[in-house]
């Protein structure tokens, strides 16, 4: 990780420490359990784990809700037709689920506390795929009734849409400065599952904290669904910016010459990727492979300036989305529930203070 340092940067730099409202404290910490990464216990792939395990003693009574149907061809979407609708054990079977779920949750949150990096923290702002679901909100819920007892730490769900929230959160990578007088940036969302990219309508004409900022359009690629090279990825991820770049001149808006880039694993500063990036398509942490000078040769103009390219963790950058709504917060950290559990914890520069709304 990038040193910290007390000075605000001139210029945005890549998985810096210190950015313009915020110091990041931690993100990407890997907290070992002996089996591998204690965070591991609250993915998404442990969620599913933990259905299939209360869906084999209703199999093996031939009363399996699902029938044959594998647990990794299940969605969110059908476990919640069952808990409203479905039969007494049906039902009773998602809760289980999401019980145990919750009971996990909760453990990596009281572990991640007691991290010297993440002590003193007042507020746990969870996102990524997972909490986008009813299941995942009531796991949530079900996980704050748990820390109640014993954890003084209040547990919130992500105000934008997750997947609009990792795009959204990359505006405020940028020096305000970097801003003024643009009315949109381009920012793209690499996801070990999909990789999303938009256009940030910024709005600051009605919030110069950036609360009013949203997302004009998604395109979402699959990439987990294709066999691909690294160089592939990378391709089809510089085509959809250039799509998304094209978007925003035929609808006239003025686009700064900046793409915003949220990545999993540890960014140097040089835009290289240290680690982490395992569930990426090919090597990204090669020493001879770096994203951001990829995409400035690929797009070396947006209008008529040169391109800047800047990068962080992806779960650093959703994060920052919820900015604007923690400002009555000195400490505060956010949890991304996707293919595997992204984390960062921040501290609000109180130098550099953000204006706008205060209070969740």
């Amino acid at each position: 990780m990038a040193k910290k340092s007390s000075e605000q940067p001139t210029l945005p730099t890549h998985g810096a420490t210190t950015l313009p409202s915020v110091e990041v404290d931690s993100y990407n910490l890997e907290i070992g359990d002996g089996d591998g990464f204690f965070g591991d216990r609250a993915s998404k792939g442990a969620f599913w784990g933990i259905v299939e395990k209360w869906r084999k003693p209703l199999r093996e009574d031939g009363e399996d809700p699902f029938g044959d149907t594998p647990t990794a061809k299940l969605s969110k979407k059908q476990l919640e037709v069952l808990l409203t609708k479905g039969g007494p054990e049906a039902a009773a079977l998602v809760q289980s689920a999401v019980e145990e779920f919750a009971q996990e949750l909760a453990k990596v949150i009281r572990r991640f506390l007691k991290h010297k990096r993440w002590q003193g923290t007042e507020c746990i702002v969870i996102g990524g795929g997972f909490r986008g679901s009813r299941l995942g909100e009531l796991a949530v819920g079900r996980t704050s009734l748990i820390l109640k007892e014993g954890i003084d730490v209040d547990l919130e769900l992500i105000e934008n849409d997750p997947d609009e929230a990792g795009l959204i959160g990359a505006a405020h990578l940028l020096p305000a400065w970097m801003l003024n007088g643009y009315e949109a940036i381009v920012a793209v969302d690499v996801g070990g599952t999909n990789i999303r990219s938009g256009l940030v309508e910024l709005n600051l004409k009605k919030a110069k904290d950036l609360s009013k900022a949203k997302v004009d359009h998604i395109e979402l690629w699959k990439h987990s669904e294709e066999s691909l090279k690294r160089s592939e990825a990378v391709d089809g991820l510089t085509d959809m910016l250039r799509d998304q770049i094209k978007r925003a001149g035929k609808r006239d808006l003025k686009l700064a010459p900046v793409i915003a880039i949220g990545c999993p694993g540890v960014i140097e500063p040089d835009g290289s990727i240290d680690r982490g990036a395992q569930n990426l398509p090919g090597d990204w942490t090669s020493s001879r492979f770096n994203l951001p000078r990829s995409i400035r040769e690929a797009i070396p103009k947006v209008g008529d300036h040169e391109t800047l390219v800047v990068m962080h963790n992806d779960a650093v950058v959703q994060g920052l989305s919820e900015l604007p709504n923690m400002q009555d917060r000195e400490h505060w950290a956010v949890l991304t529930i996707g293919t595997g559990l992204g984390n960062a914890r921040y501290t609000n520069r109180r130098s550099a203070p953000v204006e706008g709304k205060k209070g969740p």
